[in-house]
């Protein structure tokens, strides 16, 4: 059913490309429960069938699911954007998401004029596998017009800004760069060591990770190079996803299954984060990733491969450990080097906490998004 304006709740409409629990997803519940009930949400899915966030958000907060919205995937011929322009003309707001939603920001830019449509903000956290060595000449290109008429463009790392400054063309004032943000004090408890359907035994260290289990995360060159830590560590991989079988297969082939664990996803990663003992990184592609600030807040070290905004998020002393992207042995080693030496790793993970705080807090990340979309809609919220 189409939604209505309403003068006492401003309504705001989010297309997402999935709606499963990710990075911009899970921003989205904590924008969304930070609001409060005094705004009015409705969510589509590019993919209907992936709305795995939508329990993320607080039952006291009124949201919808649209199933009438036209489809966000297509091809955009000017029938199908005037459809979705219509389909925005009730709300307070637009916010969309990434490429997946790329041409309603285009129907916006065609329509807005002639069908007095609401303000929009774009937003993009990323690449899939498709452009995560090389961006595609022609989605530079839609993107470009596309996001002519948008009231902002929002991105969490230094390195999309760069992009959406120079491959993208926008303006500088519609840019804007808002790192992503995490209740960090909830990540300072330590967890009971039966929290996970895996117990973690006395004597036992973990390497943890959370992630989609997709290629672009590089999970089963995690688990090579997790096969040259000491015996007592345990490799436990949070997420869900289509690459657990090969993550599986890659674990048994190394003779190293029985220490190599896949519980599934997490709802709430704030309980749990606290049991590893070392964080690390794999992908090949990322922006700003919040597990990176929750391994932060939770006071672990990090080893990662140097992409998108990771080495300026960590704390100095971190940054040795931040390790050139595609180097397998590399990784490894730093790895092995922070496993072996427990004094260090906490001292880093002590460094990345007080970083976490004071930059980090999600108070700071809401503070920003509301004055933006206050702003672009003229009212208070």
């Amino acid at each position: 059913m189409m939604a209505k304006k309403t003068l006492d709740k401003p309504h705001i409409l989010h297309l997402h490309s999935s709606f499963s629990p990710g990075g911009k997803e899970v921003r989205t519940a904590q924008l969304m429960n930070a609001f409060g009930p005094k705004v009015q949400h409705s969510v589509v899915s590019g993919m209907p069938g992936e709305m795995g966030a939508s329990k993320l958000i607080k039952t006291s907060i009124p949201v919808r699911y649209p199933t009438d919205f036209p489809a966000l995937q297509g091809k955009p011929l000017p029938g199908r954007l005037m459809k979705i322009a219509e389909a925005m003309k009730p709300y307070d707001l637009v916010l969309t998401y990434n490429w997946g939603a790329m041409d309603a920001v285009m129907a916006h830019t065609m329509m807005t004029q002639i069908q007095d449509l609401p303000p929009l903000i774009h937003h993009e956290d990323g690449f899939n596998e498709d452009e995560a060595k090389q961006l595609k000449w022609g989605r530079n290109w839609y993107r470009r017009i596309a996001l002519g008429k948008s009231s902002g463009l929002v991105v969490p790392s230094e390195r999309l800004e760069e992009i959406a400054l120079t491959t993208w063309m926008q303006p500088m004032g519609r840019v804007k760069r808002f790192p992503n943000g995490i209740k960090t004090g909830l990540y300072e408890g330590k967890p009971k060591p039966d929290t996970l359907r895996v117990v973690k035994h006395t004597g036992e260290r973990w390497l943890g990770t959370l992630a989609g289990l997709r290629p672009v995360k590089q999970l089963p060159m995690l688990v090579r190079a997790f096969a040259k830590m000491p015996d007592n560590w345990q490799l436990v991989i949070l997420g869900e996803g289509p690459e657990k079988e090969v993550i599986q297969e890659e674990a048994l082939s190394l003779d190293i299954s029985h220490r190599v664990h896949l519980p599934g996803h997490v709802a709430d990663p704030a309980k749990v984060i606290g049991l590893f003992d070392l964080f690390a990184l794999s992908s090949k592609s990322e922006q700003f990733p919040i597990s990176v600030l929750e391994a932060m807040a939770a006071g672990l070290a990090v080893a990662s491969p140097d992409v998108g905004d990771v080495a300026t998020m960590v704390a100095e002393v971190n940054r040795d450990f931040i390790t050139p992207v595609g180097d397998e042995d590399a990784l490894a080693n730093a790895l092995t080097t922070l496993a072996r030496d427990t004094e260090m790793r906490e001292g880093i993970g002590a460094a990345n906490r007080l970083k976490a705080k004071a930059e980090f807090d999600e108070s700071v990340m809401v503070d920003r998004y509301r004055r933006l979309y206050a702003s672009a809609m003229g009212r208070e919220i």
